[in-house]
């Protein structure tokens, strides 16, 4: 017998008010500190603070996106997309992620070509301008904490913001050394360092993107662990053809082949594997054919997330 169970809760969970509000907030100090460190830069000679304005010219953008992204999540499934809109947090983070590594690599070699022939830097400047952009990136930072740490696109943005404090930070300090040693290539040598920090969080959620963009097992779900519960419970005597991806982030759906003896009915083992995946591994979007040897289709029983399941008018054979 083969038997389908679907739960297609597209219900994701929106994103509050307040956070839509931190988020535009976040984006309107962003915009303004940019133009002043940009400005700042110029007067300084400072690559570390140019770059660091061009570095929030991409927050800007994350943020933008992250916004963007949001709102294309919340509009409703079509027939053309089955799944609504959620792959567009995916995308966005991808795109910042990608926007990260570029610009730290072109901050990299401009930081080597001055490393090599250091120009003078109006140090004092750099100062005020670097402590006046650690505390905006203070601010934004703690608008976004909380929601970077299971929203991959929020994570996007946490982490150009983070990646800004710490560039604050670097040209902050290489002020410090100017002023007090004339050491004019320290602004080249905290550039670099900063970068690659940069670089390796902005890879790490690269690599995060495409997985999910591929389609691949989650890196938190051991698929070998779903299997198990799964083949626990009393009745199952098999499975296969079982595939655990990402749609967005936080939302996890599973397809499955689940082979049974005649001791338990279709639609009971139904629920209590739908509860298992639930309880165990947080999975509400399922489709699971049943099947049990020597028989034929007889029914396509459909659950929805937070009722029970029940059987269409139409079976399916």
């Amino acid at each position: 017998m083969a038997e389908h169970g679907h739960t297609h809760d597209h219900g994701h969970s929106p994103r509050s008010a307040a956070s839509i509000r931190k988020l535009k907030i976040a984006l309107v100090l962003t915009f303004g500190y940019m133009l002043a460190e940009a400005v700042g830069g110029w007067l300084s000679n400072s690559l570390a603070l140019m770059a660091d304005s061009v570095h929030m010219l991409t927050d800007v953008a994350a943020l933008s996106l992250t916004l963007a992204s949001f709102w294309f999540a919340t509009r409703p499934a079509t027939a053309a997309k089955t799944f609504g809109f959620y792959r567009a947090e995916i995308l966005a983070a991808f795109v910042n992620g990608v926007a990260l590594v570029v610009l730290s690599i072109w901050v990299v070699y401009e930081a080597v070509m001055r490393w090599l022939a250091p120009p003078e830097i109006h140090g004092s400047s750099l100062t005020i301008v670097a402590a006046g952009g650690l505390v905006v990136n203070i601010i934004v930072l703690k608008m976004l904490h909380g929601g970077h740490e299971h929203d991959l696109n929020m994570r996007g943005a946490w982490l150009h913001v983070a990646g800004d404090l710490l560039g604050s930070l670097a040209a902050l300090l290489s002020g410090i050394l100017i002023i007090a040693f004339g050491w004019f290539w320290a602004d080249a040598v905290t550039s670099i360092l900063i970068s690659v920090i940069i670089i390796f969080g902005a890879w790490r959620l690269v690599s995060e993107s495409v997985n999910v963009l591929l389609e691949g097992t989650p890196s938190h779900i051991d698929i070998a662990k779903v299997k198990a519960a799964i083949l626990a419970i009393e009745g199952v005597t098999g499975v296969h053809d079982l595939h655990v991806w990402t749609i967005s982030s936080g939302l996890e759906a599973l397809t499955a082949h689940i082979n049974h003896d005649d001791s338990v009915e279709h639609s009971d083992l139904l629920a209590i594997v739908r509860a298992k995946l639930h309880d165990e591994f947080e999975i509400d979007h399922l489709t699971i054919q049943m099947e049990t040897a020597g028989k034929e289709a007889e029914a396509v029983y459909v659950c929805e997330s937070g009722t029970n399941c029940f059987e269409p008018a139409s079976p399916t054979r």
